[in-house]
């Protein structure tokens, strides 16, 4: 009885098949038709590299024309060796190149000063401001809760607490035409409300 419980439990445990039987025998290196079996005493091959790598091969040296010219350039002061990449460029038509927008990437340390003046255009360029509303006369407070209910979603009770927690941001991210009509409004009402 044992025996046939010995037998039953070695059927249930599989053993994982090997490589080649997984493969099969012509997916050794050695079974290929293309082999060659290397010669065990073989050395290996020993290339001769150049001693600086060139990819368009060997050009032939400046003529002395060229050479003059690159001294005196070279000896021009630095103010006046910045100016010879544009007047080239012009003189040689070539296309004037296009700035690379640089919006949304973060350029970390490497931006230096020039990030530092991108950040300053875009806030001169604000498109969406906030409306804060500052202070409001006590004897006009109905009014001003009735304005700030009239341009938020608020109901009364959430319209009224948000007015006497002043100052404090009572419309976001709106036009500047939207901002100031809301400012007028609420100056209207009897309240002092800022863009910002």
């Amino acid at each position: 009885m044992e025996a046939m419980k010995l037998i039953a439990l070695a059927r249930l445990i599989r053993v994982r098949p090997t490589l080649p039987e997984i493969t099969g025998p012509l997916q050794f290196r050695c079974f290929q038709p293309d082999f060659v079996p290397r010669d065990p005493k073989a050395r290996p091959k020993r290339y001769k590299y150049p001693q600086s790598y060139d990819p368009y091969g060997p050009r032939p040296s400046p003529s002395d024309k060229i050479i003059n010219l690159a001294e005196r350039i070279a000896a021009l002061p630095p103010e006046e060796r910045k100016q010879i990449g544009p007047t080239l460029a012009d003189r040689l038509r070539h296309p004037k190149l296009q700035p690379i927008s640089v919006e949304g990437i973060d350029l970390g340390q490497q931006g230096g000063g020039a990030a530092g003046t991108k950040v300053e255009e875009k806030k001169a360029e604000k498109t969406a401001f906030d409306v804060k509303l500052e202070k409001f006369d006590a004897a006009a407070k109905i009014k001003v809760i009735k304005e700030v209910r009239a341009f938020t979603s608020l109901g009364l009770k959430e319209a009224k607490e948000l007015v006497e927690k002043s100052p404090v941001l009572v419309k976001q991210g709106v036009t500047k035409d939207e901002a100031n009509d809301i400012i007028e409004k609420i100056k209207a009402a009897g309240g002092v409300a800022i863009m910002e």
